[in-house]
């Protein structure tokens, strides 16, 4: 399966499914400087080194990454990083609460409307506290379309992450979903999850009362 899943004005985005679990790994490349952010090294080293390599066709310039971003702490979403980070050389990021669970050096601590800066394109830090307590979402605004989330195991088609039953967690993550993403961004932002297929906010805003009365 080809892994570009959108062409835009300034960047790329492309994706892999890796491991058992089906985690998503995603690819933003500039295309005019060729500077590259890579979200979630979940699994399978060779398969995200040659989605890096694929990325090569996306840009003029010479393919650079500069920031490896985890969304947050789980094992399956950072599996492949320390083989990663050792190969590239990049720089890591994570929220602030999670990174000292990940299994490298974390370089830029992620705080809620912290602004990554690449050469070509900014990402916005999302803090959404639940499914774990450093859990960060990352927002491309496309100067000239949707924005799109990548969300992490915060938000799926069909409901927030997993909480382990827990009702204050749950509420919490729903809590913030819903301020920080539903009241933000409009009913066309793509919502790109860490496991799965993408959906938008349109998609899923009608179930937000739904989800709430379910608890999970």
């Amino acid at each position: 399966m080809d892994s570009l899943l959108h062409s835009l004005r300034d960047i790329t985005i492309r994706r892999i499914s890796v491991s058992e679990m089906d985690n998503n790994v995603y690819l933003l490349t500039a295309k005019a400087t060729g500077a590259q952010l890579l979200i979630d090294a979940a699994d399978d080293v060779d398969a995200i080194q040659g989605l890096l390599a694929d990325a090569a066709a996306d840009t003029a310039a010479t393919p650079r990454l500069a920031l490896i971003a985890t969304t947050h702490r789980h094992w399956d979403h950072v599996r492949a990083l320390p083989a990663l980070v050792e190969a590239t050389g990049a720089k890591t990021a994570a929220g602030t609460d999670d990174a000292p669970e990940l299994p490298v050096k974390v370089d830029v601590l992620l705080d809620h409307g912290d602004v990554g800066n690449f050469d070509g394109f900014d990402v916005t830090a999302v803090h959404l506290r639940g499914h774990t307590p450093g859990s960060v979402a990352l927002v491309y605004q496309d100067p000239e379309g949707p924005a799109h989330i990548f969300s992490g195991d915060s938000l799926f088609p069909g409901g927030v992450g997993n909480t382990d039953k827990d009702p204050e967690r749950f509420t919490q993550l729903l809590d913030d979903v819903s301020a920080r993403l539903f009241d933000v961004y409009p009913d066309d932002t793509v919502v790109h999850p860490g496991h799965g297929e993408p959906t938008t906010l349109g998609a899923e805003r009608p179930h937000l009362a739904e989800w709430r009365a379910r608890g999970w």
